[in-house]
This record gives structure tokens, C-alpha cells and sequence, in this order.
């Protein structure tokens, strides 16, 4: 007879493999404009949607406040 407990476990949500995919179009969509400006010289432009490509990445919500997107931004 053993002491230790069933194990529990649970399925991976369906919902979060979407939110994902989508990030991951999103981000890829700030990358994509990023490099079209940089190929066109506007590099100053080209910063703004890598910030944007860099908060993404990390994880993190874009921001849904003015001074917080101010913040993204560098402004």
C-alpha cells in the first residue's frame, strides 16, 4: 500500500494557444513594419515599432493608457 497521493493534472487550455498564436502575429506584424521602414530609410520610425516588436516580446501587454503608451514610446 502506498502513502503517496493520485497526481492531478489538467489539459492545456485552448484558448491560451490561441492568445499566443495571435501575439506572436502581432509581434511579427511590428517586426515586419520595422524592417519595411528601415529598408526605406526611416530608421526614426523603424524605433518606434521596435519598441513596441521589444514589449511583445517580453511578455508584456500593450498598454491601453496614453501616458503608458507616451512611456513605450520614448516621448
Amino acid at each position: 500500500m502506498s502513502n503517496q497521493r493520485n497526481g492531478t493534472w489538467h489539459k492545456a487550455s485552448a484558448s491560451n494557444t490561441i492568445a499566443d498564436g495571435q501575439a506572436m502575429k502581432l509581434r511579427n506584424f511590428f517586426r515586419d513594419c520595422k524592417e519595411l521602414l528601415e529598408q526605406n530609410d526611416n530608421e526614426n520610425s523603424a524605433f518606434y515599432f521596435e519598441q513596441i516588436m521589444d514589449e511583445l516580446t517580453a511578455g508584456k501587454p500593450l498598454p491601453t493608457e496614453r501616458k503608458h503608451v507616451s512611456r513605450l514610446l520614448g516621448l
